[in-house]
């Protein structure tokens, strides 16, 4: 049995791909940062249907509590076979004139340096050359890696841009090394993100600008990252899904 962690999934598009990722044969390491209640209601409705998970908590924000993340999937799992860097946060609107520092650490530490780390700690499990089996990595990015988010999430757009580089130089870098790497750039998903941004109900304030005139749910973009982790998918590394809804 294939293994799978996938951070943040305790809701959203994490819980969502843990979900299907379980319902499609993967054991699966459910992370959270502080809801431990969602975490483990996920692992309970995989349990139910006779699938295979654990939930961990650690902010992946934190270089050590990565190291302990993956150590757990060691112990609990042996063998880690897909990544999917899912944990991501997004802060209320706001002009890049008016983002302070603390705010921008906040969001690069968790949606740039915590993507990097976890994927340092796949691979030196992963790589063929260092011993591994091989295996994927999923990061999930967003539109706005395209588009800058004016006026709105300039911050969290540029951690994305990252993300998006991270993929295209770490997928050439371990290819030889039996490891893809890929990415989801969602956009207008209905998930709780845009509360945590101080407008609940973006989507129904924009949904006629998108061309299929709706908000995507998190399954949608579920079946993007598990294609992209699984073997149908085996010769595309570096590439991008856009789950936009035509935008």
């Amino acid at each position: 049995m294939k293994t799978m962690l996938i951070t943040g999934a305790s809701r959203g598009i994490g819980a969502a791909t843990a979900l299907l990722a379980a319902q499609n044969g993967y054991a699966v390491a459910v992370n959270y940062q502080k809801n431990k209640t969602a975490a483990d209601g996920v692992v309970k409705q995989i349990l139910s249907q006779g699938g295979k998970a654990f939930a961990i908590q650690a902010d992946v924000s934190k270089e050590n509590e990565i190291v302990r993340l993956f150590s757990a999937v060691d112990n609990h799992f042996g063998s880690l076979h897909c990544l999917i860097n899912n944990a991501g946060i997004l802060e209320h609107q706001k002009k890049f004139v008016d983002l302070d520092y603390d705010r921008l650490q906040r969001m690069f530490n968790t949606n740039v340096l915590g993507p990097f780390l976890c994927c340092k700690e796949a691979v030196k499990r992963m790589s063929t050359k260092l011993g591994g089996e091989g295996g994927t990595i999923v990061n999930v990015s967003s539109i706005a890696s395209r588009t800058g988010a004016p006026f709105e999430y300039t911050d969290y757009a540029a951690t994305k841009g990252a993300l998006d580089t991270l993929t295209i130089g770490l997928s050439k870098e371990v290819a030889e090394e039996g490891v893809r790497v890929n990415a989801v750039r969602p956009a207008f998903i209905h998930t709780d993100i845009h509360a945590d941004g101080g407008e609940p109900n973006r989507i129904e304030r924009i949904k006629e600008s998108i061309p299929l005139k709706r908000g995507g749910l998190a399954e949608e973009v579920a079946e993007a990252i598990l294609w992209l982790a699984s073997e149908k998918s085996s010769y595309s590394t570096g590439i991008f899904i856009d789950v936009t809804g035509g935008k």
